[in-house]
């Protein structure tokens, strides 16, 4: 029997890959964009159960996988005993927007509904601004302001727009659950801060065992760019010819394509479609 909690473990283990990658604490905290007391706790074992998402950020900054940093501690830790598709794909990352979730013309058309700003200025209003969020060059809260000035608004909350409107794909979901089964999944997004746990928290993205996610706003670049792939190849811990990208954007397959990568583009008007064709990918060789 451990004499030691799983708390006290995980603290001393966070704390060893802190050092080996050089970083301080506040270093660490504003990679992951945790507060210092925030983890000095979880350092200490002060916290008894951490947020598994806590825990996925730190590894993200330490760039390692979740696997890596937990081991066999909690119920969350993804085993490392893991299928090989036929086409030799271990690794499957998944875009969020677009192919696990849709927003975009829920959100546009209720904020125009209540701001009384036409839907052509919203549109290009956001998508001026998007990929600076994205990158975390600007925050949200400024975003918001921006974005009010430029529709006339006095405020805007755009988090609450895109979360009520955020529709997870069924299909997908499914998918999603059933691959982390067989094979390491991540997600790899352009998104905007904060907003992967507010999913999370709402159950709109599946509560699952992510061995990596790749959030844009962290990592400082967005896809189709090249440094968001070399970063997300390094967390997985595989090589590129074992990584199979979902997304559904073609420039973005393009791009993980050229890193080595197998690719699959997502069509979110015939879903069911699509899903079978991932699975078909993702048929295990024989044992």
């Amino acid at each position: 029997m451990k004499q030691v909690g799983s708390e006290i473990v995980l603290g001393q283990q966070l704390q060893n890959a802190r050092k080996k990658a050089g970083l301080t604490q506040q270093e660490l905290c504003h990679k992951a964009g945790l507060s210092y007391s925030t983890l000095a706790k979880i350092e200490r074992g002060a916290i008894k159960a951490p947020s598994i998402f806590t825990i996925q950020s730190i590894a993200g900054a330490l760039g390692a996988t979740l696997a890596e940093l937990m081991g066999d501690i909690g119920p969350n830790a993804p085993k490392t005993s893991k299928k090989r598709s036929k086409s030799g794909v271990r690794f499957v990352f998944f875009d969020i927007n677009g192919c696990l979730v849709r927003f975009f013309h829920g959100a546009f058309t209720k904020l125009a509904h209540e701001t009384g700003a036409s839907a052509d200025i919203i549109e290009s209003t956001f998508w001026h601004y998007n990929d600076a969020v994205c990158r975390g060059e600007l925050s949200v809260e400024e975003f918001d302001k921006l974005f009010a000035q430029r529709i006339g608004s006095k405020a805007i909350d755009w988090q609450h727009y895109y979360l009520e409107a955020a529709e997870p794909i069924k299909e997908m979901s499914e998918l999603l659950k059933w691959a982390s089964e067989n094979y390491h999944v991540g997600l790899l997004s352009n998104i905007m801060p904060g907003f992967i746990d507010a999913m999370m928290a709402r159950e709109i993205l599946p509560n699952i065992p992510y061995s990596a996610i790749i959030d844009s706003s962290q990592v400082g670049t967005i896809k189709p760019e090249r440094e968001i792939f070399q970063i997300a190849t390094q967390r997985t811990g595989v090589s590129p010819e074992e990584i199979l990208l979902v997304d559904d954007s073609r420039a973005n397959l393009m791009a993980a394509e050229k890193m080595g990568w197998h690719v699959l583009w997502f069509n979110d008007y015939r879903p069911a479609e699509s899903v079978v064709q991932i699975r078909s990918t993702l048929e295990p060789e024989n044992v």
